[in-house]
């Protein structure tokens, strides 16, 4: 894979992009200074940094057939069911609307509860050190990721890197979801900027869409999918080149 960040003095450049704005020397030489030229950089997790799938669990409790696991995860809604515990609302009383409606997949329904954390296998590394390196460089880091308010934590307390952000926004702790707009709006006054002076990496497109609108710039998806596209229209400070 492409090397991600690449460190140019202190100017480094993510996938192309001049990620920092060019200001007076003087003013560059000055770390406190410098830091406000550059753009506030905020990372959804799921899929961007934590690899999560319900299918890494299901396909343990059925026994490994890809067929079962689909059509469960169909027949039940999943992702739709899914998406309200997103937005806040409780676990046991996600679990007994959605058992009440298919009780037949119950206990399966149970086991994402009781088990959530096995529907993530890892931190997506090549993601984690792209982090790392623009942490380093001083840049200002912020998430904004759909997760279920009681099932984050946990997480969160599992991986270093999570303490690496300013600021954290949690859909299911704002009772707002992804690609409601308005929490788009409650990240941007949590963290004092303008949607131009923030670069959103997303790997759903309906989320990038809304981010784009607002006016986020650039508003790129996920490493994987950005590794494959050329310059970086839309950035900060861009030259099209490939660093």
């Amino acid at each position: 894979m492409k090397r991600s960040v690449d460190m140019i003095g202190k100017t480094p450049r993510f996938y192309g992009c001049r990620l920092l704005q060019k200001g007076p020397d003087d003013q560059m030489n000055n770390p406190n200074e410098r830091t406000r030229h550059f753009p506030a950089i905020v990372f959804d997790y799921g899929g961007v940094l934590v690899e999560w799938d319900p299918r890494h669990l299901y396909r343990k409790l059925f026994a490994g057939d890809e067929l079962a696991v689909e059509r469960f995860l169909q027949e039940v809604h999943f992702y739709e069911w899914n998406v309200q515990q997103d937005a806040g609302r409780p676990f046991h009383l996600a679990i007994e609307e959605i058992c009440g409606r298919y009780p037949q997949h119950c206990e399966m329904i149970k086991a994402y509860d009781e088990r959530y954390e096995e529907s993530i296998t890892g931190p997506i590394w090549e993601t984690v050190q792209i982090l790392k390196e623009l942490k380093q460089a001083g840049y200002p880091l912020y998430g904004l990721s759909n997760w279920p308010a009681e099932k984050f934590p946990p997480v969160r307390d599992r991986y270093e890197f999570f303490s690496w952000f300013e600021e954290i926004i949690i859909s299911g702790e704002v009772g707002l979801a992804k690609p409601d707009p308005a929490i788009f709006r409650l990240t941007l006054e949590r963290i004092g900027r303008e949607p131009q002076e923030c670069i959103y990496i997303d790997d759903a497109e309906q989320n990038i869409a809304v981010a784009r609108e607002l006016g986020f710039k650039p508003s790129i998806s996920s490493p994987r999918t950005t590794a494959k596209r050329p310059g970086c229209p839309g950035s900060l400070d861009s030259d099209n080149s490939s660093g």
